[in-house]
């Protein structure tokens, strides 16, 4: 009830956690007068492109004008701000794996996070709050406000993995074919928007790495003791993903390479039968073209063996050149 009523002003999710792993919704019309106990956060999850949510942040939220237009900025990148009080902005991309969309059209999430507040912004459907909720409603969630930014982080890190894996695979499985069929040729199409999206990723991802690093070393008040080591955690999974596009990229340039030489080969070895078979036939056809002369003086014009000797000549002379090239070892 509470989700179809906040969907009117824009507001996708609205969760008080109880400090335990569990929360509870809450409706609009509760934020103006809600009162949070010491061990409670409040998780405001909104949709950016809704216009109640621009009049709530820039009138209600408390939110300095500076924020408010770093969060309804119409493109960024990956960043992290720390901002005063011990509050910072945090974005975030991760995959879009949206019916229809590609998956490096990267999806972006906006977080303002606080002691005991976290607003977080996206435009399009998030998978990584969905697990989120799933693991709030288990009771088994987020208990403060900083584990609300870890964990979305965490999750949007994992969609990442299930990517890079896939797209190593497919290359796993062109390069099974290479060597098991020196017939098979690769779809060139495929392959490359393999690399293309391999490219993509590690465009948008390096600059989110960075910032997991610097997670690792700011220490805010607000940050649960060991946040430092699971933010260290996510820095070296998301750099073993760029490893792994990078490597991809590599990859997918190798097959490409691996079938390039192959069709060299191929028209090499059609070439080079084309000239030995024009280098047979080609004293013959001079032969043949100066016995066909319709003059006279043609050797043997009137002896009835001469058709025989003709043939035996060209006969001759296409054993002598195929032992010619014997000794040359071109055949």
């Amino acid at each position: 009830m509470f989700e179809e009523e906040n969907a009117q002003w824009g507001l996708v999710h609205a969760l008080v956690l109880d400090g335990k792993g569990g929360a509870r919704s809450i409706a609009r019309t509760e934020l103006d007068d809600l009162q949070l106990q010491a061990h409670e956060s409040l998780w405001l999850h909104w949709d950016r492109s809704h216009p109640q949510t621009q009049t709530w942040l820039r009138k209600s939220s408390g939110l300095s004008e500076f924020s408010c237009d770093l969060l309804l900025e119409e493109n960024t990148r990956p960043r992290l701000l720390q901002l005063s009080d011990s509050e910072l902005l945090l974005f975030l991309r991760g995959v879009n794996l949206n019916p229809g969309a590609e998956p490096e059209d990267m999806v972006s999430v906006r977080i303002f996070g606080s002691a005991q507040r976290v607003i977080s912004l996206r435009l399009r459907p998030l998978r990584a709050t969905e697990e989120l909720l799933a693991q709030l409603e288990a009771g088994k969630g987020p208990k403060t406000a900083s584990e609300i930014i870890l964990y979305m982080a965490q999750y949007l890190t994992n969609k990442v993995q299930d990517l890079v894996s896939c797209l190593s695979e497919v290359v796993d499985g062109e390069e099974e074919k290479l060597d098991a069929d020196e017939r098979y040729t690769p779809e060139h199409g495929e392959v490359l928007q393999i690399r293309r999206r391999a490219a993509a990723l590690k465009r948008f991802l390096a600059p989110q790495r960075d910032i997991f690093g610097q997670l690792t070393r700011i220490k805010l008040p607000w940050f649960v003791e060991d946040d430092g080591d699971y933010w260290n955690e996510l820095n070296n999974s998301l750099t073993r993903y760029l490893e792994e596009l990078e490597l991809t990229r590599e990859r997918v340039g190798l097959v490409l390479e691996a079938e390039d030489r192959r069709l060299s080969v191929r028209m090499n070895r059609t070439m080079y039968r084309f000239g030995i078979i024009t280098g047979i036939f080609l004293p013959m056809s001079f032969l043949t073209g100066l016995l066909g002369i319709n003059v006279g003086g043609i050797p043997l014009s009137g002896s009835p063996y001469g058709f025989l000797v003709a043939c035996l000549l060209m006969i001759a002379v296409a054993l002598g050149q195929w032992w010619i090239f014997r000794r040359l070892r071109w055949v």
